[in-house]
């Protein structure tokens, strides 16, 4: 049965009045599962009126008060994780195995990092005895009306990377999630709603670009948190400094894994492939080109292919799968257009999967699904090695000198993230004191919990999500110095 998913603000859903609608397809089987209704730009303007109208409430609501509401919708989020995660499963074509262990649990651990943030005082400010008689203090004050502009590979989790910080410090948020997996977003706000977030606080409008265009270019809006494409996140960056809005940019990476010689080979092989397979490669911050040392190079390799079959593509509703279809058509197309080009014109040796369509799924033909594919002997200069794939393609290359290796790994204009696999923890620090990304691990690759504050550097983002760090991204700061002395200081005195 199909489904519609409609716009939600002023505390419940709403009829578009664009007259156009989209579809939501599952990239499993390519069968549409729901009709999306899209917003015009008076719906735009409907949504942001609305969060306007709920900000001057919320915004002076104490924190603690706030943070209680929140937490009820972090219960509700863990009461719901089975049906959220089918929901999104059915939308990315992620394998049930992940997203109820991941998308909506981690999303909800954020929820409740910064609901308790802010009920624990992190929303206080600083004082400053400046002398017996004047002192300065400082507040943290919410911007206003801020839009997020959602991404389609963890669609739930990053609204709610999203939204918590935002709520939390009192703004108010207009969300338009990717069309390519928007059904979370009107579940999300529902739930909001039930856990008594007033009407307005959090609003949802669907379509594309230029939904996402027209939203982020209104008037009314104080700050843009996207997370996408470098290109888009570059006129969206633009078009926000413009306006002089706040902006947070989680952009993409092409990130390296540096293996030393000392490393526990099948350790590094396992966090190689969790870099490069795991949702289905759909992930910013993986790790898709491993350098590994000249005389580590056989070893590796034979460890990796001796686990490539441990990638069991299937069903995705069922939790033995562990590797799912890519989101699309579109995207389909790209990731075999890469590989096609490593194979016929950067001239990589496949050592596994490649172009060829994979065995078919039972019971999800016609999905769009791909082979997991390591390409070696690769070079620096390789198409498939200098741009982000964005799908399970793995590129390994060698070096021989680990200095030399740190700056071939630095050697790109993106900057998300980097990691390092050795015994000798001191090397390991030295090495990541080296890398040019906001992102590191030691010895692991992937894990972000809420209290980690993640962001690129480089062309890969600007600010910070999550953390301690991630709440001062939703709030403005305003300084006051009070005298005391009865005397006003002038320059314009009589001599």
């Amino acid at each position: 049965m199909v489904q519609t998913r409609q716009l939600y603000y002023d505390g419940r859903s709403k009829a578009a009045t664009s007259g156009h609608s989209f579809q939501s397809v599952n990239p499993a089987n390519a069968q549409p599962i729901a009709e999306v209704l899209s917003a015009s730009a008076s719906d735009v303007d409907a949504a942001v009126k609305s969060a306007a109208s709920a900000f001057p409430t919320w915004s002076k609501m104490p924190a603690i008060a706030r943070s209680r509401i929140l937490l009820k919708a972090v219960s509700i989020l863990r009461e719901r994780n089975e049906e959220l995660a089918i929901q999104e499963t059915q939308d990315t074509g992620k394998p049930i195995s992940e997203t109820s262990t991941v998308d909506v649990v981690t999303g909800a651990d954020v929820l409740e990092f910064f609901a308790n943030l802010v009920g624990g005082g992190g929303l206080n400010g600083e004082t400053a005895q400046l002398r017996e008689d004047a002192w300065v203090y400082t507040k943290k004050e919410p911007l206003g009306v801020c839009a997020g502009i959602g991404a389609w590979n963890y669609p739930i989790q990053i609204a709610l990377w999203k939204s918590a910080p935002c709520l939390a410090a009192g703004n108010t948020m207009v969300y338009k999630p990717s069309e390519f997996t928007p059904l979370h977003a009107q579940s999300l706000a529902e739930i909001y709603s039930a856990a008594g977030v007033p009407p307005g606080v959090f609003n949802v409008v669907q379509g594309a670009g230029d939904v996402g265009a027209y939203l982020t270019s209104h008037p009314t809006v104080a700050k843009v948190s996207f997370t996408g494409q470098v290109s888009t996140g570059k006129k969206v960056a633009s078009a926000a400094a413009g306006g002089m809005k706040y902006t947070t940019m989680e952009l993409g990476g092409k990130s390296p894994i540096l293996i030393m010689p000392d490393a526990d080979v099948e350790q590094a092989v396992d966090g190689a492939m969790m870099a490069n397979f795991f949702s289905t490669g759909q992930v910013c911050t993986n790790g898709t080109r491993v350098l590994v040392p000249k005389k580590m190079k056989a070893a590796f390799e034979k460890a990796l292919l001796a686990k490539m079959d441990f990638i069991r593509a299937g069903d995705t509703l069922d939790m033995e799968t562990n590797f799912g279809p890519l989101v699309s058509e579109t995207h389909y197309q790209k990731v075999l257009g890469y590989i096609r080009h490593g194979i016929e014109v950067d001239g990589a040796r496949l050592l596994a999967g490649g172009a060829e369509r994979p065995a078919p799924v039972k019971n999800m033909d016609g999905g769009f699904w791909v082979r997991p594919t390591v390409f070696t002997d690769c070079t620096d200069q390789m198409k498939i090695v200098q741009e982000e794939i964005f799908g399970p393609v793995m590129t390994i290359l060698t070096y021989d000198d680990i200095d030399e290796a740190i700056s071939r790994a630095n050697a790109t204009p993106l900057g998300l993230a980097a990691g390092v696999f050795t015994k000798d923890l001191n090397l390991a620090h030295k090495v990541i004191a080296e890398m040019e990304a906001g992102i590191t691990w030691v010895n692991t690759w992937g894990e972000s919990p809420a209290e980690m504050s993640v962001g690129g550097w480089k062309q890969s983002g600007l600010g910070v999500e999550n953390g301690r760090k991630g709440l001062e991204a939703w709030v403005r700061n305003k300084s006051t110095l009070v005298d005391m002395s009865g005397v006003v200081p002038t320059v314009f005195s009589k001599l």
